[in-house]
C-alpha cells in the first residue's frame, strides 16, 4: 500500500489525533515471528485496541506490518522510524501511520512526502516547540517516565496547551491513569498488553483480556 499524495504536518497531526482517539492505549509491539502477527492483531482488536504500533526492532517487523494490515478493524502503524528509508519501507509494508522516538528534518520531510501521518517524538519544551513551529500539534512524549513522567508532561502543557501527546516509554497499568488524566494527553503507548510470554505461548485469550482492561481506562 502506498499513499498517493503528500500531506502537510497539520493534516498529519489531524490524522494522528483521530488514531489516538480510537482507544486510550496504543499497543507498542515488538514481534519476532510474522506467524504471530495476525492472531496477535486479532486479539488486540477484539479487546478494543485497534491502533497498533509495530516497532521496527526485529527483522520480521515489516512482514508483521503486512500481515497485521490484513486484519479487519486494525489500524497498523510503524514505530521506531529513524530514517527516510524506514518511512518508505513502512509505507510499502502497509503502515498507515508512523511513530518516531525523536524527529529530524529528513525524517519528517520523507513522511510528509510519502503521505504518512506521524507521531514525532519530543522530550523537552524546546523539542515540542520546534515541532509545533513546523505544524505538528500531536506528538509522542518519549521516553515518558525517564523524562519526568506525568508531572513533566503536565508542566510542558501549561505554556504549550495547543500540543497534545501520546506518552510512551515506561507507561504501565500502575501509572497509565496519571497520564490519561492530563488535558494534553490523547492516549498512551504501552507494551504490557502484549507480553512476550503470552505472545510466544499463543495465549491470545489472555492478550484480549489485557486489551479489554486497557481499553476502558479513563481519559
Amino acid at each position: 500500500m502506498a499513499f498517493s499524495d503528500s500531506i502537510t504536518p497539520e493534516v498529519a497531526s489531524n490524522r494522528a489525533a483521530e488514531i489516538c482517539n480510537l482507544a486510550p492505549i496504543v499497543p507498542v509491539l515488538v514481534v519476532e515471528d510474522a506467524a504471530q502477527a495476525q492472531p496477535l492483531a486479532k486479539a488486540l482488536v477484539a479487546g478494543g485496541l485497534p491502533a497498533l504500533e509495530v516497532t521496527l526492532r526485529t527483522p520480521a517487523a515489516l512482514e508483521v506490518i503486512s500481515e497485521m494490515a490484513k486484519v479487519e478493524g486494525g489500524v497498523v502503524g510503524a514505530g521506531t522510524l529513524l530514517t527516510p528509508e524506514d518511512v518508505t519501507n513502512a509505507v510499502d509494508a502497509g503502515a498507515t501511520f508512523g511513530v518516531s522516538p525523536g524527529a529530524t528534518d529528513k525524517l519528517l520531510y520523507a513522511a510528509e512526502e510519502a503521505g504518512l501521518p506521524m507521531l514525532p517524538g519530543a522530550a523537552t519544551a524546546t523539542e515540542v516547540m520546534e515541532l509545533l513551529q513546523r505544524g505538528y500539534t500531536v506528538q509522542k512524549f518519549f521516553p515518558a517516565e525517564a523524562s519526568g513522567g506525568a508531572p513533566a508532561l503536565k508542566a510542558i502543557g501549561a505554556p504549550i496547551p495547543q500540543v497534545k501527546f501520546c506518552p510512551t516509554g515506561g507507561v504501565s497499568p500502575t501509572n497509565a491513569a496519571s497520564y490519561l488524566s492530563l488535558s494534553n494527553v490523547l492516549c498512551a503507548g504501552g507494551s504490557w498488553v502484549a507480553p512476550k510470554d503470552k505472545v510466544d505461548a499463543g495465549d491470545w485469550a489472555a492478550i484480549t483480556a489485557l486489551a479489554k482492561a486497557a481499553s476502558v481506562l479513563s481519559r
